[in-house]
Parts: C-alpha cells; structure tokens; sequence
C-alpha cells in the first residue's frame, strides 16, 4: 500500500532530468505500486494494466512515452513536477553530405540533358521551316501513352510501395485528377503546336509566364492571399515579358497565343496539383503513382483532339507516312520522343523526392537560360540584347517567387514545429494511485 500526505509541507526534491537516450523517447518511470494511467481531463486508460500485468516488482519499471523532452523535479515522495518542454537536440546526421550534394547535381545534369534534347527533339521535328512532322497530336499521344504504360507496370510490379491503401472515390477521381489530367495534356500540347511558329528563345520566355497564372489561380483557388510582394512579382516577370515581345522581327501571333495558352494551363494544373496532393487520402503523393493516374486521361484526351485536328487524310501523301518504311521510322521517332519524355519527368519526380520542389524549380530558372543558350547557338534563335534584358528581368522575377516560396515553406515548418510542442506541453501525463482510488 500506498500512501501520500495532501498536507502542505515542504518537501526536499532532487532535481532529474529526462533525456533522450538512443532510440528510446522520454519517459515518466513507473513505480511497482502504480497501475494505471491517467489523462488530464480524467480519462482512465485500462490498456496499460492489462497489458502489464505480468511485471514483477523487479522489472517493473518501465518507461511512458512521450513526444518531447521536459524537465521533471522528482520528489521524495513520488511526486513529479514538470518544468517547461525542452527542443529536441537536433541529429548530427542531418548536415549535407558530399555525397548528397554531388548525387543532386548529378541528377540536375542529368534533367537538363533530357530537357534540353526534348525540346531540340520537338522543335526539330515540328517547326515549320524543319522537320515538319504533321501529326503534332498524334505523337504527344504516343508520349502520354509511353509514360501511362510504364508508369503502370512500375507501381504494378511494386505494387506495395507505390499503390495506395485506400482506392480513391469516383467523385475524387472526376473532380481532382481529371481536371489536373486535362491541363497537363493542354499545357504540352499548346507549347509543341506554338513550336511549329515561333522560335524555341521565344516560346521559352513566354513559357516564363507561368508564375504570374499560377499566383492568379492560388488566388482564385485560395492558396494564396494577395501581397504586395506577390503583386511586385507578377509586375517584375510582366515587364521581362512585355521586353522580350518587343521588336520580336518572328513574332506570329499564333504563336504566341499558343505559348501564353500553354503558360495558362500550366499555372492551372500546378494548382489542380497543389489540391490534389495536399490530402494524404488520395495516395498519390509518389511520384510514379500521381503519373500512373493522370497519363492515362493525357493520352485519351490527347488521341481525341488528335481524331479530329491531325490531317489523317493526308498521312499517305506525307513523307513521314507514305510507305511502310516511313512509318516504320516514324514510330521510332515517336518512341524515342517519349522515352526522353518519360525519363526527364521521372529525373524532375526523383530531384523532387531527394531535395525540395524549391530547389527544382530554382534548378528550373537556369535550365531555361540553358534551353535559350542551346538554341542560340545549335538552331541560331536570333538573341539581341532587348531579349537578353527580358530574360534577366524574367529571371529575377522568378528567383524572387522562388524565394517568397521558400520563406513562406520555412515559416510553415516553423509554426509546425511550435505547434508540436505546445500540443506536447498540454497533453503531459498524469497517474493516479489505484489504492487511493478504492479508499
């Protein structure tokens, strides 16, 4: 038996604290004469007696988890006074390697490669003065149809790594993926058709735009709340835009409709995708498993428009088509065209997976100087210094998203954190002696 005096008296108490020690998380110890734990609001817990019943008053004591590190000043007799939450030391562990900063960089390079070729790929095969591919639909339809097949085998295959445990609702499925699905096929396939007019510098400064839709949607959609700042960014990118528009000697207005289209759709579907992954419901926060799930609607969407706008009717008077030899050649030309595709998105989802979306899309910025400098000097885009003053300007507006984004993802980790341990520190644990209890 028990007993504890309530009378005030002043009691010597030796000062304890509870650390962390290796894997294990601190606890309050357990006396032999205690058997049951007790909430703050009163709530007995029956499952820590019963499941400790066995323990013999040599080894009963035993350890109550909890999720941060307190203070506590043991008293001689068994009270526990618990002082203010204590941060958890950091891991030591958790500094950047050289080995990770050398496996990012490695497959930053090895994005910029497919990226680069992809876009050199398209243009070469589309534009008007080159290749002429007629069937632009038609061969984003062979890519879509790449990238859902391979995508589908992948999570198939490992199906318990990648599927998620819950299916996703049908409502979910027409009013969450289809909508991302029918963005993400409009945004590639109005950049390939603007690629058929206007030059690959051109098309890439225009496709900067994209921020300015997607912060227009995040508003609309309430992602984000309008600033200043935000307003300051979408003045900045504007203003490279209107830069690079000026004196354009190429410009078509096609062209440029097509491109500003496919920047729309672009900042659209970002978006679709934001609400989409937000909720750990659907599943679909792997990569491969988000694109076994939206290709499938890209490449049945894409075939449709490619029914009714590809000119099939004259696929036997083309070069590309007018024998089997040239069909032949052409399928490979399309399966090569997907298999860039599909490698360049799986590099972007693993960049993603190992360091930040922040990062890719900081990472994005210079890829796209890349792209314009390539083209530069492989298809001789003509550049002059009013596109380069547009550029940078496009540049600096951009960084500065990606920096509003990254303090923005910082203070939400922040407040996280506080919010952790302010859940902690007002849940902490109390015991109640049962033999008082039954007195």
């Amino acid at each position: 038996m028990v007993k504890s005096s309530f009378n005030k008296e002043k009691v010597e108490c030796t000062g304890t604290t509870d650390t962390l020690s290796g894997n294990q998380a601190s606890g309050l110890h357990r006396d032999s004469s205690f058997s049951l734990w007790i909430d703050e609001d009163g709530t007995i817990h029956l499952e820590h007696h019963s499941v400790n019943t066995s323990i013999t008053a040599e080894n009963s004591d035993f350890e109550l988890p909890m999720l941060n590190q307190r203070s506590s000043d043991i008293c001689d007799d068994g009270d526990i006074a618990t002082g203010s939450p204590k941060a958890l030391p950091l891991n030591s562990d958790s500094s950047i390697s050289l080995v990770d900063v050398l496996k990012t960089l490695f497959f930053i390079l090895v994005w910029y490669t497919f990226s680069t070729f992809l876009t050199l790929y398209n243009k070469t095969l589309l534009g008007d003065d080159l290749g002429k591919f007629p069937a632009p639909l038609l061969m984003n339809t062979v890519h879509f149809t790449m990238q859902a097949v391979l995508s589908k085998l992948i999570t198939w295959y490992w199906s318990h790594k990648f599927l998620p445990t819950d299916p996703m609702t049908r409502r979910d499925y027409f009013y969450k993926v289809v909508p991302t699905a029918l963005s993400t096929a409009l945004d590639v396939n109005l950049s390939n058709a603007s690629l058929v007019f206007i030059s690959v510098t051109f098309a890439t400064m225009c496709k900067s735009a994209t921020p300015i839709f997607l912060l227009l949607f995040a508003f609309a959609f309430r992602l984000e709340s309008p600033s200043l700042n935000l307003l300051g960014i979408i003045l900045v990118i504007s203003v490279g835009i209107l830069l690079t528009v000026s004196k354009e000697t190429g410009f078509q207005f096609w062209g440029f409709v097509f491109v500003m289209l496919a920047a729309v759709m672009s900042g659209f579907r970002w978006c679709m995708t934001q609400i989409l992954l937000q909720k750990e419901a659907y599943g679909l926060k792997n990569p491969l498993t988000f694109m076994s799930y939206v290709t499938p609607v890209m490449a049945v969407v894409t075939a449709l428009l490619s029914l009714l706008l590809d000119p099939w009717d004259q696929f036997t008077k083309n070069s590309y088509f007018n024998s089997s030899w040239h069909i032949a050649r052409s399928c490979f030309l399309m399966l090569f065209g997907g298999t860039l595709a599909f490698f360049m998105v799986l590099t972007e989802y693993i960049l993603v997976s190992i360091t930040s979306a922040v990062t890719v899309t900081i990472a994005g910025v210079v890829k796209e100087a890349v792209t314009i400098l390539v083209a530069v000097f492989y298809l001789h885009d003509e550049f002059t210094w009013l596109k380069g003053a547009g550029l940078l300007t496009i540049m600096v507006g951009v960084s500065l998203f990606n920096w509003y984004k990254y303090l923005k993802l910082q203070k939400g980790k922040l407040e996280e954190d506080e919010a952790a341990i302010a859940l902690t520190a007002n849940h902490a644990a109390k015991y109640v002696i049962l033999d008082e209890m039954e007195d």
